[in-house]
């Protein structure tokens, strides 16, 4: 089951470069989606899913208790993803879209990282 954790941390790094590279892309595609509901209901299952399988499967990567505190991370946002409701989701949302957008390299660098963390912590553990 560490293959989606591996998929998973590929996309992110994924994502990262693309943020490096042009910010626009990731930005310009949240900001033209951000009423879609969908794009909510994306966040709180991928939170979710993916928070419950870093949780159980914490104990087979390199550094079990840093990837299972991620785990706990990622449920609980998507938790509170869920509940705050579409309004303040869109709200969030373009808040975050306005306020960080001059940090898009910066995010990006961040995710690579994180993404290539989550590929190193599973791969060979």
């Amino acid at each position: 089951m560490t293959i989606p954790i591996i998929v998973f941390g590929s996309m992110i790094l994924i994502a990262g470069v693309l943020l490096v590279l042009d910010s626009e892309l990731i930005f310009g595609f949240l900001t033209n989606n951000t009423d879609n509901p969908v794009v909510q209901v994306m966040a709180v299952l991928v939170r979710l899913f993916m928070g419950s399988l870093l949780i159980t499967q914490a104990s087979l990567s390199k550094f079990p208790v840093i990837i299972e505190v991620l785990g706990w991370v990622l449920v609980i946002s998507g938790v509170f993803l869920a509940l705050i409701g579409v309004s303040k989701f869109r709200k969030l949302m373009s808040w975050v879209l306005t306020s960080f957008k001059a940090f898009g390299r910066i995010a990006g660098i961040l995710a690579i990282v994180f993404g290539g963390f989550l590929i190193y912590a599973f791969l060979g553990a």
